[in-house]
């Protein structure tokens, strides 16, 4: 198999198990800027680290991978595909609560930098609100019906990258 097809060539592309669309298409748009969020993410985890932390790294990676084919998908429930849920919520909540009992109280904003991974984690979290954003408006478009569970999963991502 080739990497290249050249179906794209016109500036359109084809979504999973559905029809063609232009390649600004807004669903696009969201799922390229969860993609790119995985490349921060990918990033990230090319730094000195905890393995505790590669790990949640590399499974946030996954769930975005899962989040990523959800939005390529026109109807994603005819199509067996995983899905974030509840426990994938619940599970970067309790990430959230582990690294901020680890802090001191915040009394004021914090500027990014600091070192290259931490430096990486800000952007990731700013590439991460624009998903949620892009999602948001994709959710408001033409009727299109996007799980809940993945706004949610967004925004406490960037939480969690905070």
């Amino acid at each position: 198999m080739k990497i290249y097809t050249r179906t794209g060539d016109s500036g359109d592309t084809g979504l999973f198990g559905g029809p063609r669309v232009r390649k600004d298409d807004i669903r696009i748009e969201a799922y390229g800027t969860v993609d790119e969020l995985n490349a921060v993410l990918g990033l990230a985890r090319t730094e000195p680290t905890s393995a505790d932390l590669s790990e949640l790294l590399e499974s946030l990676q996954h769930d975005l991978f899962v989040i990523g084919a959800e939005l390529a998908t026109p109807e994603p429930g005819q199509q067996q595909l995983p899905a974030i849920g509840t426990a994938d919520i619940e599970r970067l909540e309790s990430s959230i609560d582990q690294y901020e009992a680890e802090l001191s109280p915040l009394k004021q904003f914090i500027l990014p930098g600091g070192s290259t991974g931490g430096a990486t984690l800000h952007v990731a979290r700013a590439v991460c609100r624009r998903a949620e954003r892009r999602v948001i408006t994709l959710e408001g478009k033409n009727d299109i019906k996007i799980s809940p569970d993945i706004v949610i999963y967004l925004n406490r991502l960037s939480d969690l990258l905070f």
